[in-house]
């Protein structure tokens, strides 16, 4: 058991990771303290948590039953610890690329970027960072067990949770009989649990969400991407143009297809004066004289 201190959660796991020798996802953690910025500087607190190594439990109670087991079958014993310590082994080596390759300074890769030789030997080594994606398999099922349990304890019928994590963004799919009850009408129940999940696992491993409940984003999507052609079209003919005022998830939607769209072109949300949301597209350098 370890006691590790922080400025935030986030370090402070990865620390206790090092500490243990450990992956993020075998850590059993209690929170002691919660980070805290303080006011003006003043106030400030670390994050301090106490953990231990699930494996490392493991471990040890391999070794004591190793201890008292008969002379003739110490050698069988033997093997199944050696393999036991073998695996720890191999995460902790993992763990250690993974942090060796977060480490590498951002000039380094920039210096290195024009030198054909050099930028070949980058890729090589990239390739054998494959770990990454284990420490994101490991989050992700951390991810989709905690949010079955969150559901579980709520009255929806929900039955199917999935979760991956690509590129810092945690991809989530829920479905079940009560998927629609979920959404709510307009939408609203959706966002409300979009905006929940999305501060949960950004404060706490500083990931962005996509979240689709029964196809629901999918088919906003669609329907988004049909309405803005006129604007699109508008915006083709006369240089710039805009969106109506669009609830929730939509201007969302609306601002990731009309970037995509014009590249070239100053593309951001703007808020009226009764607060609602809208899209608005220009040249760069001259934003919308809208109020913001």
């Amino acid at each position: 058991m370890k006691k590790v201190e922080a400025p935030t959660l986030e370090a402070a796991y990865a620390e206790a990771s090092k500490v243990l020798e450990c992956s993020i996802s075998e850590l059993q953690c209690e929170v002691v303290q919660h980070p805290s910025k303080g006011i003006l500087g003043f106030l400030k607190r670390n994050a301090i948590i106490i953990v231990t190594c699930k494996k490392s439990m493991k471990v040890s109670t391999v070794t004591s039953k190793v201890e008292t087991l008969p002379s003739e079958e110490e050698s069988v014993a033997s093997e199944i610890l050696a393999t036991v310590k073998e695996e720890q082994t191999e995460v902790k080596k993992n763990v250690a690329k993974v942090e060796e390759r977060k480490a590498v300074p951002k000039d380094a890769v920039l210096d290195s970027f024009f030198d054909a030789d050099t930028k070949e030997e980058v890729l090589k080594e990239d390739e054998s960072y494959e770990e990454d994606d284990v420490v994101y398999d490991e989050l992700a099922l951390l991810i989709e067990t905690q949010l079955k349990e969150l559901l579980e304890k709520s009255c929806f019928d929900i039955d199917v949770v999935e979760v991956d994590v690509v590129d810092n963004t945690a991809l989530i799919f829920i479905d079940g009989d009560d998927a629609a009850l979920l959404i709510g009408k307009e939408g609203y129940r959706y966002n409300a649990l979009s905006y929940m999940i999305f501060n949960w696992l950004h404060t706490k491993y500083e990931l962005f969400i996509k979240l689709e409940i029964a196809e629901f984003l999918t088919s906003q999507q669609e329907m988004i991407r049909n309405y803005i052609k006129p604007v699109i079209e508008n915006v083709e003919k006369q240089g710039k143009g805009k969106t109506r005022f669009l609830d929730g998830i939509l201007v969302q939607i609306a601002l990731e297809q009309l970037r995509e769209h014009f590249p070239d072109k100053y593309v951001a949300v703007k808020t009226g004066r009764e607060g609602k949301k809208f899209v608005v597209i220009n040249d760069f350098n001259t934003p919308s004289k809208s109020n913001t």
